[in-house]
């Protein structure tokens, strides 16, 4: 696919087929990850894939801290967040390094990790995957960070959810840039 074809036709896709994905299809996405630039090459990301029964553990550990805040929420509840994980065969929980040297900017570092999420996404749709990038509270939440191996202040700048297809979206529109734009010449 080329490049300009698969920026301008990449979909967010949330409903994927349950089937699992090859390992070496999901390592396919993490080299395409670690291809983002990052300042003087400290290589900030943290990738913790959780397929399998990881994605039920992780889907417990979010349901308890949701128990622990929320201690009235009825049973329902609390297995529709234990069942968030299982939305995809393969979720990739993406984290950030704090930086070590005082010349690296934790910003930096963030944005480095961004960029890491959209390579694996405009990978994913080179190789017909479906793929949607989440935060959300879980991203920030003290006990999910724990299980995925983060310390507290770490930033987990996403969850990308992976799997096959379950339709293809219609292409929309998106905007320009031009209404973001300013020129200075």
């Amino acid at each position: 696919m080329e490049l300009f074809e698969a920026i301008y036709t990449r979909q967010t896709q949330g409903k994927v087929k349950p089937d699992p994905l090859p390992r070496e299809t999901i390592e396919k996405l993490l080299g395409a990850a670690v291809q983002a630039p990052n300042h003087y090459k400290v290589r900030p990301w943290r990738f913790v894939v959780l397929t399998g029964d990881g994605r039920k553990r992780l889907g417990d550990v979010m349901a308890a801290s949701q128990a622990d805040r929320k201690p009235d929420l009825p049973p329902e509840a609390l297995d529709k967040t234990r069942a968030l994980p299982l939305r995809a065969p393969a979720v990739i929980a993406v984290g950030v390094d704090k930086p070590t040297e005082e010349k690296v900017l934790e910003i930096e570092n963030i944005c480095a990790a961004a960029a890491a999420c959209q390579n694996m996404l405009l990978a994913a749709h080179a190789l017909g995957l479906g793929a949607i990038w989440r935060t959300g509270e879980w991203a920030r939440d003290p006990k999910v960070k724990e299980f995925l191996g983060f310390a507290p202040d770490q930033h987990i700048v996403g969850f990308i959810y992976v799997g096959y297809p379950e339709f293809n979206p219609e292409p929309h529109q998106r905007p320009s840039f031009e209404d973001r734009t300013v020129w200075v010449e």
